[in-house]
């Protein structure tokens, strides 16, 4: 069964990514076990550089795992982050704000970005396809 995720990071490390991986929580593993080939994932970004001040508050890259591969990726030095293979769509970047009131997750919510600090939650197969819309991509 297909399931639907939101990872997050800076965007600037989000779009690092669209060279074809995924990574969450500083390379854990623990949390990309739970992903599973097919699966969807988007990245939110809420802000563009790592502890940024520059608000973003987009989604800046949307796709589906490739495979079950979980491997380790050469960062330099002892970093060798847990890694998943994803085939990225090609999307816009997307603010948050004007989907606040469509998506399950945050509708009726004012606490909606609490769950963001978990950095890897699943979402609704409705809320992907919203987010997926809002960002012109097609997965």
């Amino acid at each position: 069964m297909t399931k639907y995720w939101i990872a997050v990071a800076s965007a600037e490390h989000a779009r690092r990514g669209k060279a074809g991986f995924m990574q969450v929580n500083h390379g854990k593993k623990t949390p990309l076990q739970r992903i599973r080939a097919g699966d969807g994932v988007t990245y939110y970004s809420p802000a563009e550089t790592i502890r940024g001040k520059d608000r973003l508050q987009s989604f800046t890259t949307i796709g589906s795992v490739r495979d079950e591969e979980l491997y380790q990726g050469e960062m330099g030095g002892d970093f060798t982050p847990w890694r998943r293979n994803v085939d990225y769509a090609d999307a816009i970047e997307a603010p948050i704000a004007p989907l606040l009131d469509t998506l399950d997750f945050t509708r009726g919510n004012r606490n909606w970005g609490y769950q963001m600090r978990l950095g890897l939650f699943e979402i609704s197969e409705h809320d992907f396809r919203a987010i997926a819309e809002a960002m012109h991509a097609e997965v």
